[in-house]
């Protein structure tokens, strides 16, 4: 895991060296376990290492070799590198002592610009080819390290994070009013559907899936990789189904435990995350290491109000996970003291741009705080299980028996989801019919779709940039109740805007605490596969999420893989948490509405609306979005402020 950091630069050799060495004292603060840096006539390269794989311990990064004239620099994990050994005449020998970065130089040289679709794993790395004078870089097919740049006609720089790219010479901080609006109206979590732009002017992003070629001063970029076609697995009996499903999961799980330190996971009482513990924790019992799992629990004063199917404190699933599996040594954080007021500060610099997800960012830091406190250079997570190993819609399933004329199968696969269940057969029947039939019931319009998600951005701020227009399709789909599953599905694969958010809390939530995020839910062999999968080995007999529920039964207990009545809510306690301070929480945000940094960019009327219906808010309003948009107005705020 590494800083990476670079500069091509034309203008002669007095600009290229102190530009070079702008761009590496502006990575002092990232905690390395090396650094180093590479100079060329006119590029140069640098790398603040972190030692995470055993390869990686004492490697040299930039890395030149004489004989191409190529020199890389590389924060990248790769995770089929036996393939990669077959494919490039690497004998198993040789290949026990190779570094990561050496194998991609070596697949540059087989491959050239096509290399990066052989590759799998976590990757961001740049490649100096001497005798082409051309710049190279890629990043991996979901975008799980990051990777800014920016283009100045001769001059073209690249680094892991973007604060560096604002030091050089003549670059000025600022805001990038598109990227903002967008950040604004978008309903969802991610940051903005533009996948090559960021928060300031003049740095952009290399998305996920592309590899980005700079020579003479041109600049190109590819996109290497889609999910678009996918051919469908149709095999003989579901257990051959399970079967496949374990192989391609343990391979996956089981690629991401390659650490000289300590591994880590998160680890709630759902499915996703329970899986990735009981496939590493047999694996790293016979390497000597135990797992440490990392769950959040509420803090001690916390009433729980939610529904009877929901859960804020999962102990007791955990726990019989914990059990179940062995080799865990459980940690129940509660992090008292902490709420997403408190971590506003640490989160805007750590991202360096604002962020939509304050509910979790508490423990989501305090996990890698407690990760790096145990020496754990890997923090295992199930993140991106919803919509791959444990995807499995029921209601839209049903709802398409309904609208293909398959009655019977409706009926009874409904029949025997209300017993698993405990919901009424009435709704569910009346939930289905309004989705195979959305035209017939009364529904959220378009208007008031497009309504309900931007009431954030001022509509002067979205008029002048155009964002309701340009956002339309995407404000369309992750709003309304009759979302097709499988178009979200697809969506959720082929969105490198939310790949390019996902990444970014990755990569630099890594660096800060020397701990790497390794989601085996994400890998490429995953989606693949559960992509191939026809839908009904995910909802079959009542049952949603049935592949994993079937395939888990040696890791996962019945309490945990059969359950279909609760499941967790993280965190049901963050508003109760900020009431203790939010008399302070209004105040800023009172002289939010008087500032004229914000005015005619967020809503101030509307956010002054918000702060007059909840003067003291009760904990079991955590869900409402006037307080969601009360706390996004504070967090665009404060960054807006750093200007």
């Amino acid at each position: 895991m590494s800083a990476i950091a670079g500069i091509v630069h034309t203008d002669g050799q007095q600009a290229l060296w102190e530009d070079s060495w702008r761009l590496y004292a502006s990575l002092g603060h990232v905690p390395a376990d090396t650094t180093g840096v590479w100079k060329g006539n006119e590029a140069f390269l640098s790398c603040h290492a972190q030692w995470i794989t055993p390869e990686s311990v004492s490697e040299q990064l930039p890395l030149y070799d004489e004989m191409s004239g190529l020199t890389i620099t590389a924060d990248a994990i790769l995770d089929n590198r036996e393939q990669l050994a077959d494919q490039l005449s690497i004998s198993r020998a040789e290949l026990a002592g190779l570094s990561d970065s050496e194998m991609i130089l070596r697949a540059y040289q087989r491959w050239d610009e096509h290399m990066a679709e052989k590759l799998l794993g976590d990757f961001a790395f740049a490649i100096w080819d001497e005798r082409k004078r051309r710049l190279f870089a890629a990043r991996d097919i979901t975008g799980m390290r990051s990777f800014y740049f920016r283009h100045d006609g001769e001059r073209f720089a690249f680094c892991t994070l973007m604060n560096p790219l604002l030091q050089l010479e003549g670059v000025h901080k600022e805001l990038n009013e598109i990227w903002l609006s967008e950040f604004l109206a978008i309903p969802d979590m991610h940051d903005s559907a533009d996948i090559h732009s960021t928060v300031y002017r003049g740095v952009s992003q290399l998305p996920p899936a592309h590899t980005l070629s700079f020579r003479d001063g041109r600049l190109e970029q590819k996109q290497y990789h889609r999910w678009d076609e996918v051919e469908p697995l149709k095999l003989k009996s579901d257990g051959e189904y399970v079967e496949a499903f374990r192989e391609v999961f343990g391979q996956a799980v089981g690629s991401r435990l390659r650490t000289h330190r300590q591994v880590a996971a998160a680890l709630s009482g759902g499915l996703d995350s329970g899986a990735v513990v009981g496939f590493a924790s047999g694996t790293l019992r016979r390497q000597g290491k135990t797992l440490n799992a990392y769950s959040y629990v509420p803090v001690s004063d916390f009433t729980d109000y939610t529904s009877k199917t929901l859960l804020a404190d999962e102990r007791p699933f955990i726990q019989s996970t914990v059990n179940h599996v062995g080799n865990i040594t459980e940690n129940y954080l509660d992090f008292e003291g902490r709420s997403p007021l408190s971590e506003v500060d640490t989160w805007l610099d750590i991202m360096e741009m604002p962020y939509k997800y304050f509910e979790n960012s508490f423990w989501i830091r305090g996990f890698y705080e407690k990760a790096s406190q145990q020496d754990a250079g890997i923090l295992l997570t199930g993140a991106r299980g919803n919509f791959t190993v444990s995807w499995g819609p029921a209601l839209d399933y049903y709802a398409s028996l309904l609208k293909s004329g398959r009655w019977f199968r409706w009926l009874r696969e409904m029949q025997q989801y209300s017993e698993r269940t405990g919901m009424k057969f009435s709704r569910i029947a009346k939930i289905t019919g309004r989705k195979a039939y959305p035209e017939l019931f009364k529904s959220m319009s378009k208007g008031a779709a497009q309504a309900a998600s931007v009431q954030l951005i001022h509509p002067e701020f979205a008029s002048r940039t155009g964002v309701l227009e340009r956002l339309k399709s995407i404000i369309v789909l992750q709003g309304g109740a009759q979302a097709d599953a499988l178009k979200v599905r697809a969506e959720k694969f082929n969105n490198l805007a939310i790949a390019n958010k996902n990444g970014a809390v990755a990569t630099k939530c890594s660096l800060r605490y020397r701990a790497w995020e390794r989601d085996p839910t994400s890998d490429a062999r995953v989606i693949r596969f559960c992509l191939s999968v026809p839908i009904e080995q995910y909802v079959n007999q009542g049952t949603d999420r049935a592949l994993i529920r079937r395939a888990t039964s040696p890791e996962l207990p019945d309490k945990v893989r059969l359950n279909q009545r609760v499941r967790g809510v993280q965190p049901a306690d963050w508003l109760h948490r900020m009431i203790p301070n939010w008399g302070d929480f209004t105040a800023e945000l009172r002289a939010l509405c008087s500032d004229s940094r914000v005015a005619g960019i967020l809503n101030t009327e509307r956010i002054k609306s918000a702060l007059a219906n909840f003067p003291n808010p009760r904990p079991e309003l955590a869900s409402h979005p006037d307080l969601r948009l009360m706390m996004h107005s504070l967090i665009v705020y404060r960054f807006i402020r750093k200007f």
